[in-house]
Parts: C-alpha cells; sequence; structure tokens
C-alpha cells in the first residue's frame, strides 16, 4: 500500500482493539505507511477490548473523521469471546445483534462501562452504573426475549432484515431473539409478497398474536390479508408488580417495550424511584400508551392527580382507553415541549417522569421541566448519550443525579435502558 493511497473498502488489516464505544463497537487505530500520530481512529464491530483480529474495513475515506471496519477474524481472543449465538448477525450479516459473540455478563458489563462513560464525558459525573439482567435471560441465554418482530420480504419474498448500514434485505431462516410464541407463528418459513413490511407481536401474557403486512392485519390461516372491519390490530398487554397488575390495550403497530419482562421491570423502578406520592401531583412526559401512567395514577390516588402528555396520535388513543377509569389522570396529546410551554401542569408539581424517545427530552423540555421546580425528576433512557446530555442540561438547572440504574433489555445488542433519579 502506497504512502498516499487510502486503503479502500473491502481491504483486510489488523488491528488491536482498544476500549468499547458508544455504537456497538470497540475503538482501534490504524496508522497508515507515511502517516504521523496516533493513526486514524476505526469503529470495529464483532470484536473485543484486547484482542488482535483481522478486520475488513466498511468506510474509509481520506477526509473521514473515523473508519469503519468488521473483525472477520481474531488472532488473540478475549476470554468474554464465545461462539456466536447468531451467526447471521455478525460481520456483513443482518443489524440487531452485534454482541451475539460476547458472554452474557460481559455484554452487561460492556453497557455498563459505555453508561459510566457517556456521564463523565457529557454530564462531568463519575458514577458506576449496575446493568442488571431480567428474569428468566441468563437461563435463556440471552435468547427469546422479544414479544414484537418486524421483516421486510426480499425479492424472491423471503423474510429478512436490513443488513447493518444498508438498505440490502438479507433473507433469514432463524431469528433467535423472538419468543417461542412468535417462533411459533412460522414466519420466516412462508412466502410473502416481495418488498412486504411483516410485523408481529405475542403478548408475554399469552394474548392470541396478531400480525400485520404492509399494516393491515394478515390471516395466516388463509394467507392473505383479512379484509374485515372488526379484525385484530391491537392485543391485550398485563403488568404485574409486585401484587398489583395493570392491563393495558395496545395497537399492533404501536409502541411498547419489545423484552417480555421489560414493562414490569421499568415500571417497578419508576415507582421505587418515585417514593411516596401519595396525594401528590406527577408529571408523565412522553407517555405512550399508559404504561407508568396507570400506575401512577394508582400511586397518587383519588387525591392527588397526574398530567400525562405525548406526541403519537395513536399511543394517545391506547392511551384513553387504558385511562379511562382514572379520573386523576388529564391526558394531554401534541408536541410535549409545546404542551409544557401551554401551562397544562400549572403550578405545585411534586415529581416528573421522563421516557422519551432515543433523541432525548433536549434542552428546551428539560429547562421547562426545571423551571416547575418538582422535588425528583425520574428519567428512563433508551440512549447512554441522550442522558447523559440532559443530565447535563438538568444539573446546570440545579438537579444533582441521585442514582442511576441499567437494565439489560436488549441481550445480544449494544442498547441499554436506563432510570436515572434526580433531586432538586
Amino acid at each position: 500500500m502506497g504512502s498516499d493511497r487510502v486503503p479502500a473498502p473491502g481491504e483486510t488489516v489488523e488491528l488491536e482493539i482498544g476500549n468499547v464505544a458508544h455504537g456497538g463497537h470497540c475503538v482501534a487505530r490504524l496508522r497508515t505507511p507515511g502517516e504521523d500520530g496516533p493513526g486514524r481512529v476505526v469503529f470495529v464491530r464483532h470484536a473485543l477490548p484486547g484482542e488482535r483480529v483481522r478486520a475488513r474495513l466498511t468506510e474509509t475515506g481520506a477526509k473521514a473523521r473515523f473508519w469503519r471496519a468488521d473483525a472477520v477474524e481474531v488472532l488473540d481472543a478475549s476470554p468474554d469471546r464465545v461462539e456466536s449465538a447468531w451467526p447471521e448477525a455478525g460481520p456483513d450479516g443482518v443489524g440487531g445483534g452485534e454482541l451475539a459473540h460476547v458472554r452474557l455478563d460481559a455484554q452487561r458489563a460492556w453497557k455498563s462501562g459505555v453508561l459510566a462513560e457517556q456521564l463523565q464525558r457529557l454530564a462531568r459525573v463519575e458514577r458506576d452504573v449496575p446493568v442488571h439482567a431480567l428474569p428468566g435471560d441468563d437461563e435463556r441465554g440471552g435468547l427469546g426475549w422479544r414479544t414484537r418482530v418486524g421483516f421486510l420480504a426480499d425479492a424472491q419474498g423471503r423474510a429478512g432484515m436490513r443488513r447493518f448500514r444498508s438498505h440490502d434485505v438479507v433473507a433469514v431462516d432463524r431469528m433467535p431473539l423472538m419468543s417461542e410464541a412468535l417462533v411459533d407463528l412460522d414466519l420466516l418459513g412462508r412466502r410473502w409478497r416481495p418488498g412486504a413490511r411483516i410485523e408481529a407481536v405475542a403478548p408475554a401474557d399469552g394474548d392470541q398474536p396478531v400480525v400485520l403486512v404492509d399494516d393491515e392485519p394478515f390471516d395466516l390461516r388463509r394467507g392473505k390479508v383479512d379484509p374485515r372491519p372488526n379484525a385484530r390490530t391491537a392485543v391485550r398487554e398485563k403488568v404485574r408488580v409486585g401484587e398489583q397488575e395493570w392491563a393495558y390495550r395496545v395497537a399492533a403497530a404501536g409502541f411498547w417495550q419489545v423484552h417480555r419482562e421489560a414493562p414490569a421491570a421499568l415500571t417497578g423502578a419508576v415507582l421505587d424511584a418515585l417514593g411516596d406520592v401519595d396525594g401528590g401531583t406527577v408529571l408523565d412526559l412522553y407517555s405512550g400508551a399508559g404504561l407508568f401512567t396507570l400506575p401512577l395514577a394508582d400511586a397518587v390516588g383519588e387525591s392527588g392527580s397526574v398530567v400525562a402528555v405525548e406526541g403519537d396520535d395513536r399511543a394517545v388513543r391506547d392511551a384513553r382507553r387504558n385511562l379511562h377509569d382514572r379520573p386523576q389522570v388529564a391526558l394531554h396529546g401534541g408536541d410535549v415541549g409545546e404542551v409544557l410551554a401551554s401551562g397544562v401542569a400549572g403550578s405545585g408539581v411534586d415529581a416528573v417522569v421522563l421516557d422519551p424517545p432515543r433523541v432525548g427530552a433536549g434542552r428546551d423540555v428539560v429547562a421547562a421541566v426545571a423551571a416547575l421546580g418538582p422535588r425528583r425528576v425520574v428519567y428512563v433512557a433508551c440512549d447512554p448519550a441522550a442522558l447523559a446530555r440532559d443530565v447535563a442540561y438538568l444539573g446546570e438547572a440545579g438537579y444533582a443525579l441521585a442514582d442511576v440504574q441499567g437494565y439489560d433489555l436488549f441481550p445480544m445488542t449494544h442498547h441499554v435502558e436506563a432510570v436515572a433519579v434526580l433531586d432538586r
């Protein structure tokens, strides 16, 4: 390789793998001939810290801030490496299983390190963040936890998934993360209309599964879209925490936590974090179909109140059904920032629960929350960087991070959920 030539995607290089980085990869350095300094940053997937690997470059460029690569051969292996639980999600494979080569406890340590690093880098908070396994995951080897899946049909009508960072559809004959009830539907053994989008939901409590094809209810027995106006497009979900249980109706195409145990784990964590709110006022932002709103309504009691705000129209419709018998809940649909600015929260808010999408709440929403002066903010986050940024914003507004716990809602992937508690 000449000293002035940038290696092209597809070329193979030998790399010493460094630390884990946010996003499901590790950091390595590649110094090309004629290049001074520590070398180019390369984000490497399918590797582990401390390994020496042969990696195939997937994205390069003379002006790129960093390059990307997939480890295709392990020369010196980490003790945390295991045989992949899902080889189809390996190099040049589908997205969604980028940690399938990592021992389960090491996956949680990986995620713990990412949470701690993001908090230190973006919020200047030094904190060890434990990441907890959910019930049943160790026994199942981190597999079989998804109650919701989506596939795309390729040109031959085979169900598949997109190749990582690509629009290409790769046919798959197994998806080991989906629950037994979803496996039993045999979605991967059928032929579909080329280009069709297939979604399936099988609630953890055993409610009848629902399959949608291009958002239309699909009759698996007849092998065609169900044209009946009363065809099922929603499922019933149950969440149990201790001796309490709540029931929900959720659109099959709507948002609900995909791990069978996630709704209960997060609800329990939020209720524990809030403490006693009986008779108080709680603000529930990004409230979705009411996962937290319903337990919060019972926590504040008939003399308290919950103000819930959600921007997705479909989720608001579900929430109205789920909350119809809780008069202490005021549900508002619309952009969270705009609804807050309208003054719906009034004054005297005791606590706020935030469960924003991956991008986080952002500066404006955080400022609006802080202006209400709640004693406590409980922040449920699915992105470590967005959480850390918003923790920094809350810190500027006078809130200190009292606790943060991670939850491994997505085994075999780099994704992790966290529940942070901030006090005024």
